[in-house]
Formats: structure tokens, C-alpha cells, sequence
């Protein structure tokens, strides 16, 4: 018999274990987008394009339903449904010939990546208290930024063997499965979050859903074109592009590491701390071009996205309570994936305008440092550890 602080361990890791998956949805294929783009020459290219960023949609939709089911099935159960569709989708899309059962798989993906998001951030709120929220959302994102060092540099070996081979990165899911089955109790964590002077959920939070959606598309505007920007640069050889890129991750990791000191060092004036390290980041990229401008950009930009979301999750779940996983974090993992599947969209939108990606991404940033402003700390009263 497991003694209560095992027992307590094994479900952190448990859930922890769930933030390597979701950065992995749409990206984790992404070295092998070459490939696959010269085995699919003769379809509309948009639709190769796609199969990056449609699970990130389908991830969006699926919150919309969430908190239905969670009041459906329990927590254990559900799950587990999302870790089987987010790895027989993920394997299955590299079986097939016809681009449009891959995009299918690619869809069955992010029907599975929305279920495990909003349970890998919501269960921290239902089982922890609001001094170990902090520290665990910060393990949560660094865990997150692992996760896609892990599955782009796996992917890459796996995709020069085959572009079929590097769908087989999913199969990560399966060791969070068995823990989920082992450690994960099977209990309803559906809220009941009520309406209070005809205010709406929507109402409650829309201080954070703006908030991770700016962010979020701040940041996604560096894997978006950094690539690209940096070969028409002629600068830096392209076989360090990678390196960068993946550095960048690793920054990440330590930024989200890091989330619990910075809070209890600048307490609520760290919610200024990652879009000002956004603005400096994509200004070094815009102004000094260049390795300096490369490597300086990266930093700021990779810790700035390794603090922005724990620090936007925990704050809006501390306001929601242990109600927070069917109410907040759903809106929160829609707006995060709404954000990077329309920033293609909307970097094209504007070029004609404002041609530098990087300009906009600063100016993004600045709009988000004034937006921070908006949010204040609002915890519960009440509010008692779960213990199992």
C-alpha cells in the first residue's frame, strides 16, 4: 500500500507528464514538412501546409465542448479517450497516401490534444492548493517547452528515414497513458460554476483569454517565419537554424522554471516581465538582424513564452478555484490555439501594411504590456487540498 506522500507524488507526475504532449499536436512533424511537401507535389500546397495547423483548430473546437464532458465522464476515463485519439490519429496519418485522410488524423489529433490541454493545467487547480499552483504551472510549462525539444529532435531522425516514420513521435502518449491508469484517480472534476449578478464566465475572464491569445500570437510569429527570415537574411547558415530554434525551447524550459522565483521576487509586477522580454526580443530580430540579433531574439523571446503561460494559467485558476478546469482553462486552451492557427492569417493580412513579421510581433507585444494592466490577482478564500 502506497503511503500518502507517494501516492501524492506519483499523481504530480502523473499530471506533469501530460505537458510534454500538447506542444506536440501540430509541431512535432514539423522537421518533416519538406518531406512530406515533395511526396504531396502535385496537391494544393495549403493543404500540406495544413497538416501543422489544423489539429491546433481542432484543439480550439474541442474545448468549446470540454466542460460537457467532463460532466459526462470522469477524469481517468476521459483522459485516457484523449490519449488514444491523440495516438492513434497521430501514428495512423503516416499510413496513408491521400492527403486528405492524413489531414483527417491530423483533425482526430487535436480531438485528443484538446482534451489532454485543459486536464494537464485544469487538474493542477483541482488537486493542489494555491501555494503549490505556482511552482507546478511553471513545471507544467517548462515540461510543455520539453516536450517540443524532445519531439522535434526525434521527429527529425525518424523523418530521414521516412516522412511516414516521423508520425511515430506520438507514440509518447503511450507511457502518460499508463500512468494515467495507474496513478490518476477516476472522479468527476467538473465545477459548479455559477453565474453571480448576470455575469458570465466569458466576463469573469476575458482579462486572461485576451491576454493568452496576444501572447500567444507574439510568440508564434517566431516559429511562423524565423526560418525564413534568417535564409533571406543570407547571414547565418541554415544548418544552424535548427540549433537556434531549439535553443530557443531550452530557454523556454528554464523560463518556465524559473515562473515561481520571479513571483515571489516581483510578486504581481512579473505579469509586465514576459511581454517586455517579447518587445525586446522581436526588436533585437527586427533592428540588429544578423547572429547578434538571432541569438539575442531568441533568448528574450523563449523565456518570454516559458513565464507568459504559467503566470496567465495559475493567475486565472487561483480567481477560478478547483473549478477552474471546467471553466477558465478550457477558454484559455481555445484562445492559445485560436492564436496560433490565425497568425499565418494575419501576418498575411497585414503585410501589405506593415511587411516586417517581426515589427508586427513587437507590436503585438507592446499591446500586451498595456493589456497586462488589466489583470489583477484574485484568489479564493476557500480553498482546501484534495487528498488521495
Amino acid at each position: 500500500m502506497l503511503g500518502k506522500e507517494e501516492r501524492r507524488r506519483n499523481l504530480t507526475i502523473t499530471i506533469l507528464s501530460l505537458s510534454l504532449l500538447t506542444v506536440m499536436a501540430g509541431a512535432a512533424v514539423a522537421p518533416a514538412l519538406d518531406y512530406i511537401r515533395e511526396y504531396f507535389s502535385g496537391v494544393d500546397q495549403t493543404l500540406v501546409q495544413m497538416i501543422i495547423s489544423i489539429p491546433s483548430l481542432f484543439m480550439a473546437l474541442t474545448n468549446f465542448i470540454f466542460p460537457k464532458l467532463c460532466k459526462i465522464f470522469k477524469a481517468r476515463t476521459l483522459l485516457l479517450g484523449g490519449l488514444a485519439l491523440y495516438v492513434a490519429g497521430g501514428c495512423a496519418a503516416g499510413l496513408f497516401s491521400n492527403i486528405y485522410i492524413v489531414l483527417l488524423f491530423r483533425a482526430i489529433v487535436g480531438v485528443g490534444a484538446g482534451i489532454i490541454m485543459p486536464m494537464s493545467t485544469g487538474l493542477l487547480s483541482f488537486y493542489y492548493t494555491r501555494d503549490k499552483q505556482d511552482r507546478l504551472m511553471g513545471y507544467s510549462s517548462a515540461m510543455n517547452q520539453m516536450g517540443g525539444v524532445f519531439a522535434t529532435l526525434v521527429s527529425g531522425v525518424l523523418a530521414s528515414f521516412s516522412w511516414r516514420a516521423s508520425f511515430l513521435v506520438y507514440l509518447m502518449g503511450v507511457p502518460c497513458a499508463v500512468l494515467v491508469l495507474m496513478h490518476l484517480p477516476n472522479e468527476k472534476i467538473a465545477g459548479n460554476e455559477k453565474k453571480k449578478g448576470g455575469e458570465s464566465v466569458f466576463g469573469k475572464y476575458y482579462m486572461f483569454l485576451v491576454a493568452i491569445f496576444l501572447s500567444m500570437f507574439t510568440f508564434f510569429v517566431y516559429p511562423s517565419v524565423f526560418a525564413i527570415q534568417t535564409v533571406q537574411e543570407g547571414i547565418i547558415d541554415p544548418r544552424f537554424i535548427p540549433i537556434i530554434m531549439a535553443g530557443m525551447d531550452m530557454v523556454a524550459f528554464f523560463g518556465g522554471l524559473s515562473f515561481v522565483h520571479l513571483k515571489k521576487t516581483m510578486g504581481m509586477k512579473v505579469k509586465f516581465a514576459a511581454p517586455l522580454c517579447f518587445f525586446i526580443g522581436y526588436a533585437s530580430l527586427f533592428l540588429l538582424g544578423g547572429w547578434a540579433g538571432a541569438i539575442v531574439g531568441s533568448v528574450f523571446i523563449g523565456f518570454a513564452n516559458g513565464v507568459e503561460i504559467p503566470f496567465v494559467i495559475s493567475t486565472a485558476s487561483q480567481k477560478a478555484g478547483r473549478a477552474a478546469g471546467t471553466t477558465v482553462v478550457p477558454m484559455i486552451s481555445f484562445s492559445m490555439y485560436m492564436a496560433q492557427f490565425v497568425t499565418p492569417m494575419i501576418l498575411n493580412g497585414v503585410s501589405s501594411f506593415i511587411p516586417a513579421p517581426y515589427a508586427v510581433a513587437a507590436i503585438s507585444a507592446a499591446m500586451l504590456v498595456i493589456w497586462s494592466v488589466t489583470i489583477q490577482a484574485d484568489a479564493p478564500k476557500h480553498q482546501v487540498i484534495q487528498e488521495k
